[in-house]
């Protein structure tokens, strides 16, 4: 297919762009050969046309598939370009956080700025072993690549890191140095892997400075060559450095820094020792303070420079030699600030006295007038005398910045020559992997020598390069017999030929260094004049006559010229010189005396001056007659020679590059500047490598890969068996051009491009069958989706219609219904209408009827009564107006009769005074007596009528008066009874009034009362429903506090239960950590035990010395004698020296110190052992001498030994039971666990002390029973006396008789003498006991009482508090008492713990002794005195014919034993013939025999050897798995019978009465079962280690790699070389192969009778190996983080579920281990593009890390176009709702780790003396007893 059909519409181009350099475009319709112009769309949504170049018509870069962008190797990409490499890099850069890429054989690093978690250990371990192409890519895995070419090829190897400053070349080699040292290990103790990590301290901060692009620059190329031995392990390493930037010492730019060293010593100046050094602040001294910038962000110098001591002292540098360099360094800052005063145009002075530089004289030992003489002057020597001339100021500061420069390369020099020594190899170097760390290609706006050495080195190894990619290349085509075709490829030679060749650069540089006038100016005229117009590659500047222009592989590069001679020459003053080899400083002429030895040039040349050397390597010894020549050569020359040896060197070994990329000039993580990375990705070869690669096949499949993804594109017929024909009849027909591929042996090979095409026929394809199925199912979801809606629409309907039907009649029905509700209501509402009018017109009418005459009544009341009122006023008025009138009148009359009689008198006055006035007086008079007389007479007349009236008046008074006085008396009489009536009447109107009033008064009280009562009552209800209120709110605050109560309680309860619960599980996770790490010390015992064997094998192999019979002593021998049974028990005495010299690799140091102490503790009980082992020979060499004693004295009589026989049988009886309740009381004590049931006082505790009581007192009888015992055999030896001649038998009988009769009375005086003492001693005990049990009953209720009294306070302090806090005191009193009497009791059960195992060590003692005394005697009785003695009656037991389950041998035999039953038996055979566990039984069997015997040495011996004889079986045969699972179980049940026959009552409740009967009597084997349960724990992890190594490669390929369900991933393009398929082939393993290797193991186990718990366990393991290898696989390959792969992942663990549910083990723990792969898969499946999918997935996978599911999300990687990629936005809201989440930064699992495991006990059924011993076990010589 032409690349032009490619170009059709909707297909992507990438086009040039000035700002992100390409840009990708879409076509808007198809390009036609001919046109000029593409219409072109870019992302942005801008359409753009693009102009083809009208010379070449290229047309831009087409852009690969989207399923191939985020490739691990960019030769996978189909369409390789710089665009493509580019995009590539970027998106696994910015999207993925992948840092590494691989380019074929390259790798690709660029720097993160920002520490990543991927170099940690469990990262190395997971890819070691793996291949290159399996893992992602690392440096780890290129580290590994090598590692393993060097052994597999026998080959050297280089990794050759490069780059540009800043760009991570350093940390590179550092991680690749870093895995060889891990993988390795070392093959000595002195472990030089650390030496050579730690020499990167030392070099960094002498060789590494800030500069603007990087804090830690390395400013020199350093080759380091990693020795190993023929098992390659590193044994040594040596270090070759090139070119040190000198001038950084005297000069720094802006925002730079100097050597990392002086910024350490200045910040370290307060240190004791450095006080002599006189330092300061950075900023004090000239050479520290240029670049302005004295501090990195993020680092401490002094820190740094406590580590880079710590590295010297790790290499063998020692403090005296530190502090020496630490003083030429302080002596180099001091001369930095030495000034100089001009005293003319051409001389200078020092001031006197000059501080810096007396310092700088102090430091170096040197005079100061000489140093001060020749910083001012200089010699000049000519042919026939020498001159002293004065320099310049100018002058001046060159020449001490010079002497700065050179003291510090030759400390650099001296400082690399110590690290060489320290990591020397002791032994010889087989091979070796050396690590290039050198600067890249440079270019700056002013590039001087140093970027021309540079360039020049990276043209050299850009060369070599170049041929070694062309190379492989050529290989992979003749290895796969492709017609090869020349592949043309930069060839940089003519570059290289322009600087090294003959008149080149660098001889023209030298040739005008030679000339005593030479400059700069000169030798760029001499350039111009040789190169310039005849070589092609060198130009000349436009503007300038002072530099030059050379076009490397990389770019163009202008240098100029200025400064080039003078550090070509690098020259310094030799008097100077001598001046520091005069030094009294030992170091410093050491600095200068190799200068003669080593090539660097530094002796006096003519000119008086010294060059510099730029390189500490070492070749070849120079010959005599050469030193001349060398001493004169220049640096450029030097360089050259040096840049050679590293490229023979590097030509000798296979290389691996990686080559480190800056992504941008700002150090920001994680930000891609794509002009930068384009330049250099020009400049490292990266883009030549992509070049050549696509000018042949870049694109190769295997014919299975190729079968596997491009299927789709067959059609059944063309499917053949023979796979590689079926892919060559299928390309025939999709390529029709077959240039375009190459069928190789095993490969396919294809051109540029024809990948893509090939996906996008296979992506049409599958988008053309996936629409006709979307077509067909959309079709029938469609049609049973109108099925469906038109039957329910039916039926919707119906129920419609129904309903509304139903709704209508009874709409009728409530329409009826509701008229006459209407009629009736509208009825009773008219009437009750009318009724109430009525009512209210009758009401209204009666009140106003009422009230009318009510009015009425009033008005005439009010009238009559004003009437009466008026009545009375009138007549009041009347008589007052009379009154008044009459009162007015007779004052009138008054008044005017005084005015007339003082008229009167007046007139009388005066006629007094005269005669007329008394004339006329007596006038008056006569008329006045005349008148009165006349009156007289007249009245006189009257009176007497009147008399006569008077008289008839009187008569008729009299009658009138009588009559009157009549009518006045019934007058008074009827007025008094008016009188009364009226009194009585206002009497009762005042008591009317008065009980009107108290009427009123009482209405007003009373209704004052009402109201009153109202109120009351008002109130009363009010109060009433207020106390109802308060008492509902009291009841509610009652139940809300007691629901509070209860919740808190229940907060409380639950609080405490999960503080139990979480306490249960930390302590059970605490217990699981000190077993593990219990069980790691055992490990680390095994391995160091084994070492020690090991080194013991290889002593006595170069001894030659054979030691048959030589056996080594039992490593449990020393711990079997002590009481102390703790993790000690296993340590071998003998092997104590070798274990301290050996360190731990794997453990961390406080294992290593517990390990000490316990071997500490192991001496202290040898110790102790030793000191017990001779007293108990002491003691048995007294009852030795006293059973010889007793041999000599005549023999006692039977029947008292059998009395004593059966008193000591009692004995022993009743010692077993109360051996059996001290047991009962143990388990009790136990078990009972709660504090309220061993609280004082409580029935138990009761029942405790009582029972104590008991036991105690029982013992004290027992002890005096046994003391009685004693005293009447002392008694008995006392009273018979020796016989030595026995020959009369009657003299015998007769002094028998007698005898017997003396000692009877004897024997009782004794005794009753004994019982008198014991009862005075009874009763004086019993005495002091009652005495102290009242004293201490008198104490208990004192302090009863004091508990009392402060309960009681405690009680009345709760109550001030409130409920909550009450609660809470009562609770923490509680905890507080309990925890009190339970340290009590426990002290208590110690000491009756200590009481009660002290009397039955007493009481097992003198039952040994008894025996021994009884089996003595009864030796000693003859027949003759048995048959003549009275026999009283004595039960003789019946001998039983049973068997007693024990297996009797002889000593002799116990290796036999052994070797028979152990050391030689095939488990297979026992296994599949015998019982379970039979060598266990045979060997307990054995056990109990000699336990029988009560021989403690026999059953020593015998368990000793079982247990070495073990350990040497496995240590033979240990990789083999049914040999270490049957000793495993056979160990686990030689445990479980000691523990079941042991007597204790906890192993002894599932006994048969007759497994009681053997348990074992004499010996205690609890320290053996610690012992073997050390030793089964060794063979379980050894049983792990075998099931990991046959599992481990089974793996990755039966549950990542292999296709269970076939066709659900197709694989991708890779084409990535020397990858592993990693499709399934003939051979390699599937799912099926690890189901049928667990079946294979559990098999195994259940045959060999394993218990069901420890099976469990050892299933529990295998699964979580299997899942965190698939897991860690998965994390760390990017192609198989898909969905496909997902789903393929959960049915393999579905299958694993499945297995585990057949063999009924889903208790186990098993499934749950692979709880992290089963999320894993389930995040390949699930959506991830919204919220609601981020929150769903973290809430998913809680059993996975932070980081492990953010990898899982970057890894995730389409297989085909349909599947979406992960958005980076999508990453960003996983980690925000997770960065809570408090788990282990770790990203992968785990893969070693063993759970710690447990042994449960489990008792056999199985009856001993059932057990037959098969004859096939040749174990003849044993006998059943």
């Amino acid at each position: 297919m032409a690349a032009s059909e490619l170009y059709t519409k909707y297909a992507r181009v990438w086009i040039p762009d000035p700002e992100e350099v390409w840009k990708s475009a879409e076509l808007l319709k198809d390009y036609k050969p001919g046109d000029k112009v593409l219409q072109l769309r870019l992302e942005e949504g801008k359409d753009l046309e693009y102009c083809l170049d009208p010379k070449t018509k290229e047309l831009p870069p087409l852009r690969n598939p989207d399923i191939l962008v985020g490739e691990n190797d960019l030769t996978a990409l189909s369409y390789l370009h710089e665009p493509a490499v580019l995009h590539n890099l970027k998106v696994r850069f910015i999207d993925s956080k992948l840092i590494y890429t691989y380019c074929g054989i390259v790798l690709v690093a660029i720097n993160p700025y920002e520490q990543l978690p991927i170099y940690g250990e469990d990262i190395i371990n997971a890819y070691s072993g793996q291949n290159m192409g399996d893992m992602d890519p690392h440096i780890f895995a290129v580290a590994e690549e090598a590692y393993k070419q060097m052994a597999r090829d026998e080959r050297n190897q280089s990794i050759i890191v490069s780059g540009e400053s800043g760009a991570g070349k350093t940390v590179s080699a550092k991680y690749a140095m870093r895995y060889f040292a891990t993988v390795s290990g070392s093959a000595s103790e002195a472990n030089v892997e650390e030496k050579v990590l730690a020499s990167n301290p030392i070099m960094e901060s002498i060789g590494n400075a800030k500069t603007t692009r990087n804090d830690n620059s390395s400013r020199f190329g350093k080759y380091i060559e990693i020795g190993f031995d023929k098992r390659y392990r590193i044994i040594g390493a040596n270090m070759r450095t090139y070119l040190l930037e000198k001038s950084r010492v005297v000069f720094q730019a802006e925002e730079e820094r100097n050597y990392h060293i002086f910024y350490q010593l200045c910040a370290s100046a307060a240190l004791p020792e450095f006080k002599t050094l006189r330092l300061g602040n950075a900023n004090y001294f000239h050479y520290t303070k240029q670049g302005g910038s004295p501090v990195i962000d993020g680092v401490n110098d002094a820190k740094e420079m406590v580590n880079t001591r710590q590295a010297c002292t790790l290499l063998g540098i020692s403090d005296s030699y530190q502090m020496g360099i630490f003083r030429i360094l302080a002596g180099i800052l001091h001369l930095g600030n030495v000034e100089f005063a001009s005293r003319d145009s051409d001389s200078c002075t020092i001031p006197p006295k000059h501080e810096p530089l007396s310092i700088f004289c102090d430091l170096m030992g040197v005079e100061y007038e000489e140093m001060a003489h020749w910083l001012c002057h200089r010699k000049l020597a000519t042919a026939t005398e020498t001159y002293i001339k004065p320099i310049s100021k100018l002058h001046a500061i060159n020449a001490r910045d010079a002497l700065a420069k050179h003291i510090y390369a030759n400390l650099f020099n001296w400082i690399v020559d110590h690290v060489n020594k320290a990591l020397h190899a002791t032994v010889k170097q087989h091979s070796f992997i050396g690590v290039l760390d050198i600067y890249g290609f440079e270019t700056f706006e002013i590039n001087s020598f140093e970027q021309f050495c540079i360039n020049y080195a990276n043209e050299k190894l850009q060369q070599q390069f170049n041929m070694h990619v062309f190379k492989l290349e050529q290989e992979e085509y003749m290895k796969e017999q492709i017609p090869w075709t020349l592949i043309d490829f930069y060839d940089n030679q003519p570059c290289i030929n322009l600087i090294e060749a003959k008149m080149g650069i660098l001889d023209l540089l030298d040739e005008e260094c030679k000339m005593p006038k030479g400059s700069d100016d000169t030798w760029a005229q001499k350039l111009y004049n040789t190169h310039l117009n005849k070589c092609a590659l060198f130009e000349k500047p436009r503007l300038s006559n002072k530099a030059f222009i050379i076009k490397h592989f990389a770019d163009k590069v202008e240098y100029q010229c200025e400064g080039f001679l003078e550090k070509n020459k690098d020259t310094v003053y030799e008097e100077q010189i001598k001046v520091l080899k005069s030094s009294k400083f030992k170091l410093l002429p050491e600095l200068f005396q190799d200068e003669e030895k080593v090539l660097s040039p530094t002796s006096a040349t003519p000119s008086g001056r010294v060059p510099l050397s730029r390189t500490a390597i070492k070749p070849a010894k120079a010959r005599p007659g050469q030193a001349s020549k060398e001493h004169k050569k220049t640096v450029g020359h030097q360089f050259r020679n040096s840049l050679h040896l590293l490229m023979e060197t590097l030509n000798a070994t296979t290389p691996h590059y990686v080559r480190c990329i800056k992504p941008n000039d700002f150090k920001f993580p994680f930000t891609f500047d794509e002009k930068r990375a384009v330049q250099q990705l020009r400049a490292c070869g990266v883009l030549e490598t992509i070049r050549i690669s696509a000018a042949g096949f870049p694109s190769r499949w295997t014919y299975q890969e190729f079968f596997s993804r491009y299927r789709v594109l067959m059609k059944q017929r063309d499917v053949l068996s023979d796979r590689k024909q079926t892919c060559k009849n299928v390309l025939e027909k999709l390529i029709l051009d077959k240039d375009k591929y190459q069928f190789g042996k095993t490969k396919i090979f294809f051109r540029a491009g024809q990948v893509a095409y090939l996906e996008k026929i296979r992506a049409d394809k599958l988008r053309a069958a996936c629409i006709r199925i979307q077509k067909t199912i959309r079709g029938w979801l469609m049609r049973k989706k109108y099925v469906r809606m038109r039957k329910a629409a039916i039926t919707i309907q119906r129920y419609v219609r129904g309903y509304q039907a139903r709704c209508y009649a009874k709409f009728l029905r409530r329409t009826r219904a509701a008229i006459t509700i209407q009629k009736f209501q509208r009825m009773y509402v008219v009437r009750k209408r009318y009724q109430c009018m009525r009512a209210a017109t009758i009401a209204l009418q009666a009140l106003l009827r009422g009230y009318m005459a009510r009015n009425k009544y009033q008005m005439m009341l009010r009238e009559h009564k004003s009437i009466i009122i008026q009545k009375h006023i009138r007549g009041w008025l009347a008589r007052v107006h009379y009154r008044r009138t009459l009162k007015a009148i007779v004052y009138l009359q008054c008044c005017y009769r005084r005015m007339m009689a003082k008229r009167e008198l007046k007139k009388l006055k005066i006629e007094a005074r005269s005669v007329e006035r008394y004339k006329k007086l007596h006038i008056g008079l006569e008329n006045k007596i005349m008148q009165l007389q006349r009156k007289i007479d007249e009245q006189n007349k009257e009176y007497k009528s009147l008399l006569e009236k008077m008289s008839n008046l009187e008569i008729t008074y009299s009658t009138e008066t009588e009559k009157l006085r009549n009518d006045v008396e019934r007058l008074r009489m009827s007025e008094e009874e008016a009188k009364n009536a009226t009194n009585r009447v206002l009497s009762l109107q005042e008591e009317i009034a008065k009980l009107r009033k108290e009427l009123h008064q009482t209405q007003s009280e009373k209704k004052t009362i009402e109201e009153w009562a109202d109120k009351y009552k008002h109130e009363t209800e009010q109060l009433v429903s207020e106390l109802k209120e308060q008492n509902t709110l009291l009841k509610t605050e009652k139940e809300e506090l007691n629901r509070r109560i209860h919740d808190q309680a229940k907060e409380i309860t639950e609080t405490m239960e999960k503080k139990l619960v979480e306490e249960t599980k930390q302590l059970e996770l605490d217990l699981n950590d000190e077993r593990l790490r219990y069980q790691n010390l055992l490990n680390e015992f095994s391995r160091l035990e084994e070492r020690y064997d090991d080194l013991k094998d290889e002593m006595n192999l170069m001894v030659n010395i054979p030691k048959p019979g030589h056996k080594r002593t039992d490593s449990t021998h020393s711990s079997n004698e002590s009481e102390y049974t703790f993790s000690s028990e296993i340590t071998e005495a003998e092997d104590l020296p070798v274990r301290m010299e050996e360190p731990s690799e794997k453990k961390a140091p406080l294992d290593m110190s517990l390990f000490l102490k316990l071997q500490k503790r192991v001496t202290e009980l040898e110790q102790e052992k030793q000191s017990l082992q001779d007293e108990l020979d002491r003691k048995e060499e007294q009852a030795l001498r006293a059973k010889a004693k007793e041999e000599e004295r005549p023999p006692i009589r039977g029947a008292e030994l059998e009395y004593e026989s059966l008193k000591r049988q009692e004995l022993e009886s009743e010692n077993k039971k109360l051996k059996n309740e001290l047991n009962e009381l143990q388990k009790a004590l136990t078990e009972t666990r709660s504090p309220e049931v061993t609280a004082p006082g409580a029935p138990a505790y009761r029942v405790l002390l009582d029972q104590l009581t008991s036991v105690s007192e029982e013992l004290e009888v027992r002890k005096e029973e046994v003391l009685i015992l004693r005293s009447q055999l002392v008694s008995q030896k006392e009273a018979i006396q020796p016989k030595n001649t026995m020959t009369d038998s009657t003299i015998l009988l007769e002094d028998v008789q007698k005898m017997k009769d003396k000692g009877e009375i004897a024997q009782a005086y004794i005794g009753l003498k004994e019982t008198n003492r014991l009862l005075e001693s009874q009763l004086q005990s019993q005495k002091k006991s009652h005495e102290n049990e009242l004293e201490s009953l008198r104490g208990e209720i004192q302090s009863l009482k004091e508990e009392n009294n402060r309960q009681q306070q405690l009680l009345a302090q709760n109550l001030q508090l409130p409920p909550e806090a009450r609660i809470e005191a009562s609770l923490q009193h509680e905890i507080t008492r309990l925890t009190n009497e339970n340290l009590d009791l426990m002290e208590q059960l110690e000491k009756q713990d200590k009481t009660v195992r002290k009397l039955k060590k007493q009481l097992k003692v003198f039952a040994k002794k008894i025996g021994e005394l009884e089996v003595g005697q009864m030796e000693n009785i003859s027949p003759g005195q048995i048959i003549d003695e009275p026999i009283r009656p004595v039960n003789i037991p019946r001998k039983e014919k049973d068997f007693q389950g024990m297996l009797e041998y002889k000593k002799e035999d116990e290796q036999k034993l052994v070797k028979n039953l152990i050391l030689e038996l095939k488990p297979r055979g026992v296994a599949v013939n015998l019982i379970p566990g039979l060598p266990a039984y045979i060997l307990f069997m054995c056990v109990r025999h000699a336990d029988y015997l009560n021989d403690d040495q026999k059953v020593r011996s015998l368990l000793t050897s079982t247990i070495n004889g073990i350990k040497k079986v496995l240590k033979k045969r240990g990789d083999d798995f049914e040999t270490v699972s049957f000793w495993l179980s056979n160990t686990c049940r030689f445990l479980h019978c000691l523990k079941q026959y042991s007597g204790e009552e906890g192993f002894m409740k599932h006994n048969t009465p007759r497994q009681n009967e053997h348990c074992l009597t004499n010996f205690d084997l609890a320290e053996y079962r610690q012992v073997l349960s050390d030793l089964a724990i060794q063979i379980y992890q050894q049983l792990v280690r075998v099931l990991e190594n046959i599992l481990q490669p089974m793996i990755v390929s039966g549950m990542l790699e292999h296709e269970t369900i076939q066709g659900v991933s197709g694989v991708k393009p890779t084409g990535l070389r020397k990858r592993t398929s990693s499709i399934a082939d003939e051979g390699t393993y599937t799912l099926d192969s690890i189901i049928r290797q667990l079946n294979s193991f559990h098999s195994v186990m259940c045959q060999h009778g394993m218990d069901p718990e420890l099976i469990k366990q050892v299933v529990k393991q295998m699964f979580y190996i299997i899942g965190a290898v698939t897991l860690n696989n998965l994390l760390l390959r990017k192609d198989m983080c898909s969905w496909s792969k997902g789903m393929q992942i959960r049915y393999n663990v579905s299958q694993l579920e499945e297995w585990l549910r057949d063999k009924n083990l889903m208790n186990s723990g098993a499934k749950e281990t692979l709880e992290p792969l089963i999320q894993a898969a389930q995040l390949l499946q699930v959506k991830k593009k919204t919220d609601e999918d981020a929150e769903a997935i973290c809430s998913m996978c809680n059993a996975l890390t932070t980081a492990q599911i953010v990898k899982v999300l970057n890894l995730y990687t389409p297989v085909n176009e349909f599947e979406e990629r992960v958005l980076v936005s999508f990453i960003r809201t996983i980690q925000m709702r997770l960065r809570d989440r408090k788990d282990s930064p770790q990203l992968l699992m785990d893969a070693k780790h063993i759970f710690p495991v447990t042994f449960p006990f489990n008792p056999s059924s199985l009856a001993l003396e059932t057990i037959q011993i098969p004859a096939s076990l040749g174990l003849g010589f044993i006998s059943r007893v």
